[in-house]
């Protein structure tokens, strides 16, 4: 008998040879009728795998994340089969799950995949499915498997870095496939498939290898959760950040400029500026003080932090002066800069904490095929600060900070998010610097927090920095995409490499601790977010024009411009469109470029010294007519609604 140890604590004493499906009919049928996946000891496994050790299980189904993990994976295999079968002599290479559903990177060789070919290829994926093919693992020598593939060379690079008796195949139908595992019982839980686009990709993503295709799709046990899908798709589609930025005019790129370097536009400019204030009134109230920092620095500056050696390769090359061996780098962290900021004067104990605060634009090179709008972009600026702080001051410093992202967050309508503690993977020390001492008590301080402040919070290993731990904010938009947006990291080692220190009570020189946070993370990808968030209707507050001026004919644009000074005066933004249209175009073109009020002004308003407001996606509902010094407080009734107070 073997001891099976079930996630809630339970035990169960079960024969050896028993399989996590036969585990799980032993709880229920409804439960086995539901399980796809498995995971033994903290290894994914297969539904008929047996168990012949005592230890951990965890079943899987397709509500959960590494349920879904194996149902898309699983569903590679089959679309590899298709290709084959439809383009035969390709060679297929690998085939992962991700966040959602798979893709396979092919070499089609002289053959091509189109869109025409899709549905050829969904029907037979689906048609494999319902032959019910269950997936069956089996062991392969290494020089058996380097035989089998001896005509593709990218299996054989894969099978050449494995260690002989590891080696596994899958097979399903007539199809295999080399493979580590994690995999649905049968095919026939696959009802639903779509192709969503062909791309290039380098083999393993080097731009030195050859380019493959790269297929990417997804799958449903229900049909229905597929049309939800696509449904889900095409909403995103209106709001992707890089058409609306178009539309309403906030940023531009030019192949000129260079890839991945946004340009700002007028309004963009200003949205940027808006959120900078916002953030800057806030740590100001919390005690933080701006600096700035070169958008270049020596490459012995970034040496010692770390990052060189972490980044030194995937950064743009250094910049070579006149001076003989004199090198530069552009900028890309902010936190050395501020390092050398402390340390421009000695301090004591009863200075700390210093909290340095600044929007600085960094530089990481990007392969062109990863960069996405203002998601991946070669130059961001960061709401980057840094605080110094003595060990007694870490955590009431740490819960501060939480305050401060919770603060954005509300203002800005994330509401819906879970905390994330990333820390180290333990069987990868070398991915981190400094003394396990120092990293032990850089997590457990962020746990305590977490846990202080009531945060719900998951802990995730290998997620760290390679300075120290984080508490990373996963956000849910208004399509419930999860984002990471602001991060808090505690850091001992840095302090250390740049020989950082305090006076002490007891008049000796200490190490402080320092705290590295970005609340937005940075500008550009935060305004992405929340312009897909918001489908571009921002708050009250960060609209570039609160309302747009409306006349009813040139006659009242005296008036109009009369209006304009008034809401000016009252900080209200506004602008006026006084062209020769009807009025209905007129308003359908601000619902359009998302005004959030249309202010109507004509021959009774201009009598009455009033507006007829009209609120944007309010139709039918009728205009009012109102003052300035009215429209004025609903504007602000409006603002204290979405804008919290610090």
């Amino acid at each position: 008998m073997i001891k099976v140890t079930l996630p809630d604590g339970s035990v169960k004493e079960m024969a050896q040879g028993v399989t996590p499906m036969d585990v799980a009919k032993s709880i229920s049928e409804g439960l086995a009728r539901n399980v796809i996946s498995a995971s033994y000891n903290g290894t994914t496994i297969e539904t008929t795998t047996t168990l012949t050790t005592d230890g951990t299980l965890i079943l899987y189904t397709w509500n959960d994340k590494e349920g879904k993990k194996a149902f898309w994976h699983s569903t590679s295999h089959v679309m590899a089969q298709a290709l084959e079968e439809i383009f035969p002599g390709i060679k297929l290479t690998l085939g992962p799950a991700i966040d959602n559903g798979f893709y396979y990177d092919v070499d089609f060789g002289d053959k091509k995949i189109t869109d025409a070919d899709f549905k050829k290829i969904e029907d037979r994926v689906l048609e494999i499915s319902r032959e019910k093919h269950e997936f069956k693992m089996r062991s392969v020598s290494k020089a058996e498997a380097l035989e089998i593939y001896k005509n593709n060379e990218y299996k054989t690079e894969l099978i050449s870095n494995l260690e002989d008796g590891t080696i596994t195949f899958c097979d399903h139908s007539n199809f295999f496939d080399l493979c580590r595992g994690g995999h649905i019982p049968n095919t026939g839980i696959i009802k639903a498939m779509k192709i969503l686009s062909v791309a290039g990709a380098y083999w393993r993503g080097d731009e030195k290898n050859k380019q493959l295709t790269r297929v990417y799709g997804i799958s449903f046990p229900k049909q229905k959760d597929l049309t939800d899908y696509l449904e889900l798709l095409e909403e995103a589609k209106r709001r992707d950040h890089r058409k609306l930025g178009k539309e309403l005019e906030l940023f531009h790129f030019s192949q000129k400029v260079g890839q991945g370097l946004p340009l700002w536009l007028p309004k963009g400019a200003a949205l940027r500026d808006r959120l900078e204030q916002f953030l800057k009134k806030a740590q100001k109230k919390a005690g933080y003080e701006q600096v700035v920092t070169p958008h270049i620095g020596m490459k012995d500056l970034y040496v010692t932090s770390g990052h060189y050696a972490k980044y030194g390769a995937d950064s743009f090359q250094p910049i070579h002066t006149p001076a003989e061996g004199e090198e530069f780098l552009l900028k890309p962290m902010n936190c050395p800069h501020h390092c050398e900021i402390y340390n421009a004067r000695p301090w004591s104990y009863k200075d700390l904490p210093k909290r340095y605060a600044e929007f600085g634009t960094v530089y990481r090179y990007e392969q062109s095929g990863e960069l996405h709008g203002l998601t991946r972009v070669r130059g961001f600026t960061q709401d980057d600060a840094h605080i110094f702080c003595t060990p007694d001051q870490l955590d009431a410093e740490f819960k501060n900070v939480i305050d401060l992202v919770l603060y954005v967050f509300g203002s800005l309508g994330f509401e819906n998010f879970t905390a994330q503690v990333s820390v180290r993977d333990l069987d990868n020390p070398d991915k981190y610097i400094g003394s396990v001492e120092n990293w032990e008590k850089a997590e457990n301080a962020i746990i305590s927090a977490a846990k202080d402040k009531g945060l719900n919070y998951v802990i995730e290993a290998g997620e760290a920095a390679f300075y120290g731990p984080k508490l990373d904010f996963m956000v849910k938009d208004a399509l419930g995409r999860s984002w990471q947006l602001g991060t808090i990291q505690v850091d001992y080692n840095l302090p250390e490499r740049f020989e950082l220190s305090y006076k002490g009570a007891d008049d000796k020189l200490h190490r402080p601790v320092m705290i590295h946070r970005a609340p937005f993370g940075s500008m550009e990808r935060f305004i992405a977010i929340l312009l897909e968030h918001t489908a571009g209707n921002f708050p009250i507050w960060l609209m570039p024009e609160q309302a747009i001026i409306l006349s009813l004919s040139e006659k009242y644009e005296n008036y109009a411009k009369k209006v304009l000074d008034l809401l000016e005066n009252h900080e209200i933004r506004a602008l006026i469109d006084n062209r020769n249209e009807t009025i209905g175009k007129k308003i359908r073109e601000a619902e359009m470029n998302k005004y959030p009020f249309m202010l109507i002004v004509g021959e009774e308003e201009e009598k009455n010294g009033t507006i007829s407001v009209r609120q944007r996606g309010q139709e039918g509902k009728g205009n009012i007519s109102v003052t300035i010094e009215q429209f004025a407080a609903m504007i602000n009734e409006e603002i204290n609604k979405t804008l919290k107070q610090f």
